[in-house]
């Protein structure tokens, strides 16, 4: 069992409508090119495919996509908008589910391997990427940095939004490498606020790039945003590609 905490059907059913940004032209333009000029003629598979806000674009744009998904409640709402025969999803978890077939692409956008809470599941992801790859394909992961240095001495709580329909701060445990986002959400016009949280692992880009190589793959470019900026000590997440031999 995934130490992935599971999405439930009333998180699912909001979850499109909480991320209008994230579905904007704006953000999944550069990222369905970023995707599709790696993918090629090949195929892509997406791990934690969600509700689709990315796979379905894709493979509008004519790449073949297949996911994986731990939350049947996730993939009932991708159902609304693709069948199963356009876009295929095996339920389970990604670090160990199989799809049949080898890809020129698996990927993971929007900080998804975060909910894996433990390194040797990260890891297992890493390597159950690589066993889908066909040789010379890319695994391709979008992940923040740690906001660490935001941190002075006996603080554990970040902010990252403070708007007038939402306080988002995410709180860290510096030995465990575990933060928990938390979500104040306005709920309604009557005043009232929706409390959520969640669980989530963060790893620094090195510490990728090993698990990367226990998996038998090699860093092959890292970039700042889908747009192709360069990364930086300043970066606040990075886009990086990792290669299988061919």
């Amino acid at each position: 069992m995934t130490s992935s905490e599971l999405w439930s059907q009333a998180e699912a059913d909001r979850y499109d409508g909480e991320e209008n940004e994230m579905s904007s032209a704006a953000v999944l333009g550069p990222t369905v090119d970023f995707l599709a000029e790696l993918a090629g003629d090949g195929s892509a598979l997406e791990f934690a495919i969600g509700t689709g806000r990315v796979g379905v674009p894709l493979r509008e744009r004519g790449v073949p996509v297949a996911g994986i998904e731990f939350s049947e409640h996730m993939v009932a709402v991708l159902r609304r908008k693709t069948d199963e025969e356009t876009l295929p999803v095996v339920i389970g978890d990604m670090a160990s589910a199989t799809v049949p077939g080898e890809f020129a692409l698996v990927y993971l956008v929007y900080n998804t391997i975060s909910n894996l809470l433990t390194q040797d599941e990260q890891v297992e992801c890493f390597r159950n990427a690589a066993r889908h790859l066909r040789p010379g394909g890319r695994f391709v992961i979008e992940l923040g940095v740690p906001p660490l240095r935001l941190l002075p001495p006996g603080q554990i709580a970040v902010p990252f939004d403070v708007s007038e329909g939402h306080l988002g701060f995410d709180t860290f445990d510096l030995v465990e490498q575990i933060l928990v986002s938390h979500h104040l959400t306005r709920d309604g016009d009557d005043g009232r606020y929706r409390r959520d949280a969640s669980r989530h692992r963060y790893a620094w880009p090195a510490e990728l790039d090993l698990m990367a190589r226990i998996a038998g793959l090699a860093l092959e470019r890292r970039v700042a945003d889908w747009d192709g900026s360069p990364f930086t000590h300043d970066s606040t997440k990075h886009i990086s590609v990792w290669r299988k031999p061919a």
